[in-house]
């Protein structure tokens, strides 16, 4: 995050001195309002920080050692799970901190109908989120915002539901296909300390399209209110966040 060197998970939802000071950080939010069950931090960037600061919530870690995208993330906790045994599992994002315990709640309920269900919003402007692309209540794929952003207007306009990057899907499922995530690496253009290096990363969307190929059901679930999903990339979202948080909707103040 541009004027931040440290890991966004630790970002405070109380601010203290600075918006960047503070308490209650976005990773115990997240935490909280999860369901119960085994847990997972899949880590990277400063790693040691969030490791101190989650140690007391008994999670267990598992390190993502090259930065190859959200799939290269659920890659890197393979074997977390193959050990647990619950069957519903969440997949959720360190820098979207203000999805509601109900929330995550309503995700498992609807995974009794599918196999894998995406959490999706509808703001008021598209942006460059993924959006989904869905069927007779199912989502056959995401579309990422570089695909459909040069596509007939018809079509942007028939797409209203924009991805989360939340999801929940049954284990036995997910592990079937981490295999097929694995074969499906794309080559991605970024600037990384002012060098511009073509870098490959999975994308966890792929599982969408992997799983509606292989005959498995993706339904999808539509938050209410599309500042809950919210991810905080910049100062301006952070401040938002803080704002949001201190209404007493989104956990514990």
């Amino acid at each position: 995050m541009k004027n931040h060197l440290g890991n966004k998970t630790l970002l405070p939802l109380i601010p203290g001195p600075t918006e960047f000071q503070g308490q209650r950080p976005f990773i115990h939010n997240i935490l909280e309002n999860l369901p119960k069950g085994p847990k997972c931090i899949v880590v990277h960037h400063g790693k040691d920080q969030v490791i101190e600061a989650t140690l007391h919530f008994n999670v267990s870690y598992c390190e993502q050692k090259t930065l190859d995208g959200t799939g290269g993330a659920l890659l890197a906790c393979r074997s977390f799970l193959q050990q647990i045994d619950c069957d519903p599992i969440i997949i959720t994002m360190g820098d979207v901190p203000l999805v509601k315990r109900q929330t995550y709640s309503n995700l498992f309920t609807k995974l009794k109908t599918y196999n894998m269900v995406v959490l999706g919003f509808c703001p008021e402007k598209k942006r460059q989120y993924g959006l989904l692309d869905t069927s007779e209540g199912f989502v056959k794929r995401v579309v990422e915002w570089k695909y459909w952003k040069d596509m007939p207007k018809h079509f942007q306009e028939k797409l209203d539901i924009c991805n989360s990057g939340i999801y929940a899907v049954r284990r036995n499922d997910l592990l079937q296909h981490l295999d097929d995530l694995a074969l499906t690496p794309h080559k991605v253009e970024k600037v990384i300390h002012g060098e511009t290096r073509v870098i490959r990363e999975y994308f966890i969307t792929d599982l969408v399209e992997i799983f509606s190929q292989n005959g498995k059901t993706v339904g999808y679930e539509v938050v209410e209110d599309p500042n809950e999903v919210m991810g905080v990339d910049d100062t301006e979202a952070l401040i938002r966040a803080q704002e949001l948080y201190k209404s007493g909707k989104y956990g514990k103040t």
